[in-house]
């Protein structure tokens, strides 16, 4: 690992993010097939370590997760739904994790953005 100083700090504020859009993949759709916005700040050396804005348009689709991810809800209303149908209701400034190994559905309810830490094992 290298040494780093304060020069390397990543401010979301003044950092010019890696920016990509989709729609939601079809095969995974639910309900609509979503606009989804990504705005990339940062990737680690080992590539195993990822943070960013997200932000996603109504619909619903099917989520599988490898990695683990932190979330805050910075705007929007969502529901997570896991694969018994337990749901979770996101809204502005909850904060969370996803635990490596979640699988059942995402669902915005009202466009939604989070910021979003992913750490894959």
């Amino acid at each position: 690992m290298s040494n780093s100083s304060i020069d390397d700090l990543v401010m979301f504020t003044t950092h010019q993010p890696e920016y990509e859009e989709s729609q939601t993949p079809p095969e995974k759709c639910v309900k609509g097939q979503p606009l989804q916005r990504t705005w990339h700040h940062f990737t680690s050396e080992d590539e195993a370590f990822f943070a960013g804005f997200w932000e996603a348009e109504p619909g619903c689709w099917s989520v599988s997760y490898s990695e683990n991810e932190f979330c805050q809800i910075v705007s929007g209303r969502s529901i997570l739904r896991d694969q018994q149908g337990r749901e979770q209701l996101l809204e502005t400034g909850d904060n969370f994790v996803i635990p490596a190994g979640f699988q059942g559905q995402w669902e915005v309810l009202e466009t939604t953005r989070k910021i979003y830490v992913i750490y894959q094992p």
